[in-house]
């Protein structure tokens, strides 16, 4: 049993098949997710610009790379050849990192807005549940790109 599970994770699905396996399921919850990071830091008052640039660039970033990992699995652009589970394994990892790297920043500038009064009060908490809900978003994101990053891992070591 275990064999017919490592010759099922040793092959790179292409075309629809990305919707029924185990890593390449997790596509679309990673757009959706991220997507939302996105959207919600771009929808608030940016104070601090620094730490909040660095979300936007990693959001907006893994959006547009996750999304081109994707179409090059549907359209079955690559080969089943080892240098593809490697490079998935490496981009998932790197995503994982940067996203960890923008979620805990993003964690404290959320908690520093929690007293701010840059802008009106009415604003300022409206603006705080805004990222209160990027800062989950942001963590969810990130669980989800390290999940990835493990099956592709698994994947990668029985090629």
């Amino acid at each position: 049993m275990a064999a017919v599970t490592a010759h099922a994770m040793a092959n790179l699905p292409s075309g629809l098949e990305i919707c029924s396996t185990a890593p390449e399921i997790l596509y679309l919850p990673e757009l959706t997710f991220g997507g939302l990071v996105w959207i919600l830091v771009a929808s608030t008052h940016v104070q601090p610009v620094n730490p909040l640039g660095w979300v936007m660039f990693v959001s907006v970033f893994c959006f547009i790379m996750t999304f081109l990992w994707l179409m090059i699995f549907a359209y079955g652009a690559h080969s089943n050849k080892g240098i593809w589970a490697t490079v998935d394994f490496v981009y998932h990892l790197l995503a994982a990192l940067f996203y960890l790297s923008a979620s805990v920043p993003l964690a404290s500038v959320t908690i520093d807005m929690k007293n701010s009064t840059i802008v009106s009060p009415v604003d300022s908490f409206r603006y705080y549940r805004i990222d209160i809900a990027a800062v989950v978003f942001a963590y969810i994101t990130t669980l989800l790109y390290f999940v990835h990053c493990i099956l592709s891992a698994i994947r990668w070591k029985s090629f």
